[in-house]
């Protein structure tokens, strides 16, 4: 059979205003283009477990008008889309069936909205899809009806048994970063967070050869290629992330991940890390407020208790000359409508190279979700559309919903302006330039600061 591989994902707000924004806001742009540019890493993994007797391709799209018209030729399609664009998707999967394709739907929102995601795809896949696919792939070529399987089922993913991603089939299209996958899932399971909650289960690092391996292989196609581990907190185990890094140096790459403030903690780590080319760590703050992290995570309470150490520990990592990408999600219980300017003041303080800000959005699936829905809070309780991270579709506790959006708008304006990038990005050079060592930084970098 020819099997096509369709990745629908991308950043794009509902909000007009945002849009506008987004259009001359460099901290807006920026991360929206590094996002979409990313491959689908997850059916990457299924088209390496697929049997070899296959056809297979690999197709992206923003958008279901922005299909290729090569997917529509293919006799099976498996669509992988978040919740944003689950509707999009949809259409893309409907169209497909009525032109005869076999549609495979799979995912986070497909795992937590099974029924709903069965009246579009002919088969619906629950949880992580790697075990699971080639029983898929056998029923179709038995003819066998539709039905909704059930990960679970086939016992849980071995990490350490996950083969090499299909990189080959992005040959001849243009990334700057390539993802690859050191761990799956996050112990500190926050009540917000789709990826960790929906696939429950429990935390998993890959054995650090198998890592390497997967890197070697996009170093054989793609040359000396920019990494993105794609997890969702890469140093839980200092130990082993200090075993990757040692791998890792050698290699000669720059890369970028996401972790939690604890990398801090760990000076050793935090050398290694350098030597071996990470260049950013994207650090999910949440909230310049400590009261505001009380309670947000489902098993520990780590954030709230290492607020007081947030500054210090942001100077630590960048003393480095990695960048901290600070994340802040607006709107949670306790934020009234100071926070917007207690964002911009903590930000510009610390001096993070970049800053990163969300709205609070109800992901189906998560316990945040079950919480509003039961309060009454949401908005639109289908409205998939606005999970886009920047749209707001709950009635916050301490302001209005309009609040929080204008709210939104202002702290964009402030917090991207040029004057205050250039601000920011100055107290991190000139941290480093007041510490032995250029890291290895061109003359370029140091004169553009």
């Amino acid at each position: 059979m020819k099997i096509g591989f369709l990745g629908m994902s991308g950043i794009r707000a509902k909000d007009e205003k945002l849009l506008e924004l987004g259009l001359t806001l460099p901290g807006f742009v920026d991360r929206s283009k590094v996002v979409a540019s990313l491959p689908s890493l997850g059916v990457l993994y299924l088209a390496a477990c697929t049997p070899r007797h296959h056809e297979l391709c690999y197709f992206e799209a923003p958008s279901a008008a922005s299909v290729p018209a090569e997917v529509y030729g293919c006799d099976v399609v498996a669509i992988s889309s978040l919740s944003a664009q689950i509707s999009e998707a949809y259409q893309v999967a409907d169209t497909l069936r009525v032109r005869g394709v076999t549609v495979v739907m799979g995912g986070l929102h497909v795992s937590t909205m099974p029924n709903e995601a069965a009246s579009h795809a002919d088969h619906v896949v629950v949880g992580e899809g790697e075990l699971v696919w080639p029983k898929i792939l056998e029923a179709i070529e038995n003819g066998e009806k539709g039905a909704i399987w059930n990960a679970s089922k086939f016992g849980a993913v071995d990490v350490s048994l996950l083969p090499v991603p299909r990189y080959d089939l992005l040959l001849g299209r243009e990334y700057n970063r390539f993802t690859v996958q050191t761990s799956r899932g996050c112990p500190w399971r926050c009540d917000f967070c789709a990826s960790s909650v929906m696939l429950r289960q429990k935390y998993r690092k890959r054995p650090v050869e198998t890592v390497i391996r997967d890197i070697k292989q996009l170093i054989r196609l793609f040359g000396e290629p920019y990494l993105e581990f794609a997890d969702d907190n890469t140093f839980v185990d200092k130990r082993w992330g200090k075993e990757l890094c040692r791998e890792l140096a050698p290699l000669g790459l720059k890369w970028f991940t996401e972790t939690d403030i604890s990398v801090s903690e760990d000076e050793e780590l935090l050398g290694l890390m350098r030597e071996a080319g990470c260049r950013q760590v994207l650090i999910g703050l949440e909230s310049p407020t400590q009261g505001a992290l009380s309670g947000i995570e489902l098993r520990a309470n780590f954030k709230a208790r290492a607020f007081d150490s947030y500054r210090s520990s942001i100077e630590r990592i960048q003393s480095h000359g990695i960048t901290v990408n600070g994340c802040f999600i607006l709107g949670l219980d306790s934020h009234t409508p100071r926070i917007f300017e207690d964002v911009l003041s903590f930000a510009n303080e610390a001096g993070l190279y970049e800053v990163q800000i969300t709205v609070l959005t109800p992901f189906p699936g998560t316990p945040l979700y079950n919480r509003l829905l039961s309060e009454g809070r949401l908005i639109d309780p289908y409205d998939w559309d606005s999970c886009t991270l920047f749209d707001v579709n709950f009635t916050p506790r301490g302001m209005s919903a309009d609040e929080l959006r204008n709210g939104l708008y202002w702290l964009s304006e402030n917090l991207y302006a040029a004057s205050a990038i250039k601000s920011r990005r100055r107290k991190f050079f000139k941290g480093l330039k007041d510490r032995k060592g250029r890291f290895g930084l061109s003359d370029e970098v140091w004169r553009a600061a």
